[in-house]
């Protein structure tokens, strides 16, 4: 990665952000853990479950890089309002999806609090489905307010706002190829 120095800043928003994670290396670590869900479960036909609409951009990478069949299932769980979390979660999945006895693999952009996950697993074991494991491109484990296992997770990252490859400030920058950090202009460092 780039130094603090010379990375890109970026404005979304009324926010300015600086370059963290380059498409790059993004790419490189959705294939291995492709890899790995690969070794887990390709003999097991399983049903990833995204969580829109910040995971379709990881989805759809960890998705093109599996060479077996799977099937593919879209929730919506929204809780944040700007860089905040809210606390208070609304979960729609379809109504017609058929999850008992199936392997789940849920798939998000980022677990930090937990509070989604922690609302929505109970939900989803309410189907009685085979097996669930969660997969996250970010995670934040000081943020964590929940004890949320994340099986297949990206990258550890500090309790800071990002925005970039699927995830957004207030609808912005989800189709910014790169991962961006907030950037803290007063410090000439991150926040």
């Amino acid at each position: 990665m780039n130094t603090k120095t010379d990375r890109e800043i970026i404005q979304v928003g009324d926010l300015k952000f600086i370059k963290y994670i380059e498409a790059t290396v993004l790419e490189d670590k959705v294939q291995e853990i492709a890899d790995t869900i690969r070794e887990d479960y390709h003999e097991k036909y399983p049903m990833f479950l995204v969580v829109m609409n910040g995971a379709f951009i990881y989805a759809a990478d960890l998705i093109r890089k599996l060479d077996f069949p799977c099937e593919l299932n879209f929730v919506r769980i929204k809780s944040y309002h700007g860089i905040e979390s809210t606390g208070k979660i609304d979960i729609y999945m379809p109504p017609n999806i058929e999850l008992k006895d199936r392997h789940i693999i849920l798939v998000e952009d980022i677990i930090d609090t937990g509070n989604t996950m922690a609302a929505f697993l109970p939900e989803l074991q309410k189907h009685n489905p085979a097996s669930v494991r969660l997969s996250s491109i970010l995670v934040k484990p000081d943020a964590h307010k929940h004890n949320i296992i994340t099986h297949y997770p990206g990258f550890i990252i500090p309790n800071k706002f990002v925005v970039g490859y699927g995830l957004d400030y207030n609808g912005m920058g989800r189709n910014l190829k790169d991962l961006y950090q907030l950037y803290d202009s007063k410090n000439g460092d991150r926040h």
